[in-house]
């Protein structure tokens, strides 16, 4: 694998342990300045509904400056969310695939798709 590549995977890596220990100062080191202040205003309404909000890789790819990443996603409801009141429940192993393009070795934009209806079921949202 190229040099920039294993860069591009190891940055993603770093995002996902910073996710997963509630780090949005770690984004400002992993993404352009423009995309860091997206990042933060996106993921901290997550972390404070999902405190303990945990992700692991389960798969990556990189091509050229995209890396897309395979990940699965738990976490406690203890906050709002989307209107919900904290429930305490508990949603596990939810699948979620993000594309993360690169700039100058670091993460200028991202896409994904996340398995809500799943996340939804497991917190007694929908049934």
């Amino acid at each position: 694998m190229t040099e920039p590549a294993e860069h591009h995977k190891r940055v993603v890596s770093l995002l996902v342990e910073a996710m997963s220990r509630g780090d949005l100062a770690a984004f400002d080191g992993l993404y352009t300045p423009r995309a860091a202040v997206k990042a933060k205003a996106w993921v901290e309404p997550f972390l404070r509904s999902f405190p303990d909000a945990a992700m692991e890789i389960v798969q990556m790819v990189c091509e050229g400056d995209t890396v897309v990443a395979r990940l699965r996603c738990s976490g406690t409801h203890l906050g709002a969310w989307r209107g919900h009141a904290p429930s305490g429940r508990r949603f596990e192993r939810v699948d979620e695939v993000y594309f993360f393009t690169f700039r100058d070795g670091l993460i200028d934009g991202a896409w994904g798709i996340e398995d809500n209806l799943t996340r939804f079921r497991q917190l007694g949202i929908l049934h």
